[in-house]
């Protein structure tokens, strides 16, 4: 990384009366955000479950460690690359798979796609995307791309969902094992705002062959049966961990598990022959009053982390939150709502210039806090609040 590039070329563009056209500060993303959206679309992104306990839980995670900067370190040059489950990235931070993208912009998982390749950051696409697998593939075009499953109910419809994704240049699947019914989401029920019931994050179910086989007429004719199809494949049914062969049978690839909290599970994930997992409460999403995913973080990086990659989401916003979230023991982060909010703001170029700062804050924490390499970041970087 380029120290401070698009830190500099902000400034050098405000010799020309230029400024960023929104916030480059990603923990007032949402209320900036908040004023251009309409509040079903935006309450869906933004809020949590239950009374949003969680959600605040994540945040003051992040608040309770400090960065311990450390001088004459040489950290002029740094380098952030790193390798998860066989992918190699030019730093530690993913797009998480975020659904029906195209409640806070047309271009949806498309922009996403290009901005991921544009900026060589790996993306994970939802099983809940406003477009279809082949057409976010041809966008992302040469970039990285993983693959989130939402498993269905219906084996032969998963299986062939897999092999699309696999045939379309997907490399590594994550399989969320938080959200096989949704939590009690008052934002959301206030407004009786469920954007699947409208046909909205559907697509790739509704452009599978085995999906539309068992419907009497094509979605596009009869919405309301194909959603009641949707409703009864994809939730309500929760699995064992005696379900995880089905998914090496039909994936070539690395296996994560997304939605670990527990060491437990996750030396079961070990034993079970994952490649990684992801601890994550689903951004505060499922369960009201849950465990922030930075506190369980440490035990479970000290649990299973030499044995398979640990990676991280839920709270993340900043640079800083990246660095903290490392020297915990986590591999790589998963960004989520940031990005989010940039597609809102502008599309492409709106995730552009929210990745980008983050990206860019990071670099400059991991300088400033003397660090010149991802090895180094450990949790003697931090100290406890």
């Amino acid at each position: 990384m380029t120290l401070g590039g698009y830190q500099n070329e902000i400034y050098l563009q405000g010799l020309a009366d230029q400024v960023p056209p929104f916030t480059t500060d990603p923990t007032r993303l949402a209320e900036s955000a908040r004023e251009i959206l309409p509040p079903g679309p935006f309450w869906y992104v933004e809020g949590g479950a239950g009374s949003g306990a969680t959600v605040r839980a994540n945040r003051e995670a992040f608040d309770k460690w400090r960065i311990v900067p450390r001088m004459l370190r040489d950290a002029t040059h740094r380098d952030t690359a790193t390798t998860v489950v066989g992918t190699q990235m030019a730093a530690p931070v993913m797009l998480a798979p975020v659904g029906v993208q195209s409640i806070v912009h047309p271009d949806a998982e498309l922009a996403t796609a290009r901005a991921a390749a544009a900026l060589n950051v790996p993306m994970i696409l939802s099983t809940a995307s406003s477009n279809t697998i082949e057409d976010v593939a041809k966008a992302n075009g040469d970039g990285t791309r993983w693959f989130q499953l939402y498993w269905p109910n219906d084996l032969d419809l998963c299986a062939s969902i897999l092999h699309r994704a696999g045939d379309a240049g997907f490399t590594t699947l994550v399989v969320t094992l938080d959200t096989w019914t949704l939590a009690w989401r008052s934002r959301d029920l206030d407004q009786a705002y469920l954007p699947f019931i409208r046909g909205t994050g559907t697509a790739i179910p509704f452009s599978d062959p085995v999906f539309r086989s068992g419907l009497a007429k094509p979605p596009e004719e009869d919405l309301a049966s194909a959603v009641l199809k949707w409703v009864s494949l994809f939730t309500g049914t929760d699995r064992g961990w005696d379900a995880l062969p089905f998914l090496r049978e039909h994936w070539d690839g690395p296996i994560l598990l997304k939605g670990i909290l527990h060491p437990d599970d996750a030396r079961r994930a070990v034993d079970a022959g994952m490649d990684g997992i992801v601890v994550s409460n689903h951004g505060g999403r499922q369960v009201d009053g849950a465990i922030a995913a930075l506190d369980a973080l440490p035990g479970i990086a000290a649990a299973v982390g030499d044995r398979l990659d640990v990676l991280f989401d839920s709270g993340v916003r900043t640079g800083a939150d990246v660095l903290k979230a490392l020297a915990l023991g986590a591999k790589a982060i998963l960004l989520g709502r940031p990005y989010v909010w940039g597609l809102a703001h502008g599309g492409e170029d709106g995730i552009r210039h929210a990745v980008r700062g983050v990206l860019a804050d990071f670099d400059l924490t991991l300088a400033l806090s003397g660090h010149r390499s991802l090895a180094e970041i450990t949790v003697d970087s931090l100290v406890r609040a």
